[in-house]
């Protein structure tokens, strides 16, 4: 344990942070499995809807530095593809 008073502050707002992004990155995932989770139903219109909300997530997610702009990019692109082959 930290014994200079910063050090100590330090350690308690990273602790803080790192729950925060935890649970930031956690419902992106949570948002991308429900995505998928209705394409493996085929229900076309709970897909879409499902997956504007994980792209709110992703970007949001993104903008706060929690993934790189490309890796949201990417992971939008990917879901959209998927739940365009749908038909």
């Amino acid at each position: 344990m930290a014994n200079i008073k910063s050090a100590k502050k330090r350690v308690i707002t990273s602790a803080k942070r790192a729950l925060r992004n935890k649970s930031a990155k956690s419902a992106v995932k949570t948002s991308i499995k429900k995505v998928y989770a209705a394409i493996d139903a085929n229900d076309k219109s709970a897909a879409e809807d499902a997956l504007k909300k994980a792209i709110g997530e992703m970007e949001k997610a993104g903008s706060k530095g929690l993934y790189h702009k490309g890796t949201v990019s990417r992971k939008v692109s990917r879901l959209t593809k998927a739940v365009n082959k749908l038909g």
